[in-house]
């Protein structure tokens, strides 16, 4: 099958990975999109996997002020160079994380941020909504499990489907310009503010 540049577009669209990388990912797969968008994902995940022991001191702190001046967030992205942090791809994630908390009011960064008593309390509430429902315990537990990591993706920014492309995690999101930047990238901390609130 002839790859063409609009199928090597649609997919470097959907994966910010490199030009060369896609068209590779197109003709293993025959020009099956979803197939080359797994594999890059899996190739991202590789070379972020290897990454992740560096450290990452540089980088900067991005500003979202959304329109009308109510709500804004502060998002600390760090990077293993200057250079690489005055990149166009870094600042357009650290923008995109910045509307991400704007719009999806995370209270976490990742699920292993959120206090092992507020996991305690959610947990406590779903099995008495189960029991209460008359659910089996056999199915209990999965049906809680499932909850759980409902919660998280509600709740933890890393968990949360992208805004402008809710079929990836944030998390893939960070992976993927990982790859795409080659340096471990850490989003170290988050803040959002909303007029009025406490």
């Amino acid at each position: 099958m002839e790859i063409t540049i609009e199928m090597v577009k649609e997919l470097r669209q959907a994966t910010s990975a490199g030009i060369l990388d896609c068209k590779k990912a197109l003709q293993e797969t025959q020009g099956d999109l979803n197939k080359a968008t797994e594999i890059l994902r899996q190739k991202g995940i590789a070379i972020a996997a290897k990454k992740a022991e560096r450290e990452a001191r540089q980088g900067l702190v991005e500003a979202y002020v959304h329109a009308g001046s109510k709500v804004a967030a502060l998002v600390e992205v760090n990077c293993e160079t200057d250079f690489v942090a005055r990149t166009d791809q870094f600042k357009e994630l650290a923008h995109d994380l910045a509307m991400q908390v704007v719009a999806s009011r995370p209270s976490y960064l990742r699920p292993e941020d959120v206090p092992a008593e507020v996991v305690e309390n959610e947990t406590k509430e779903y099995r008495a909504e189960l029991a209460a429902a008359g659910k089996p315990a056999d199915m209990m537990e999965q049906i809680v499990k499932d909850k759980l990591a409902k919660f998280y993706e509600e709740n933890c920014l890393m968990e949360q489907p992208f805004i402008k492309n809710p079929d990836i995690k944030i998390k893939d999101l960070v992976t993927a310009k990982i790859a795409a930047v080659g340096e471990n990238i850490i989003v170290r901390r988050f803040v959002r503010y909303e007029l009025g609130e406490q």
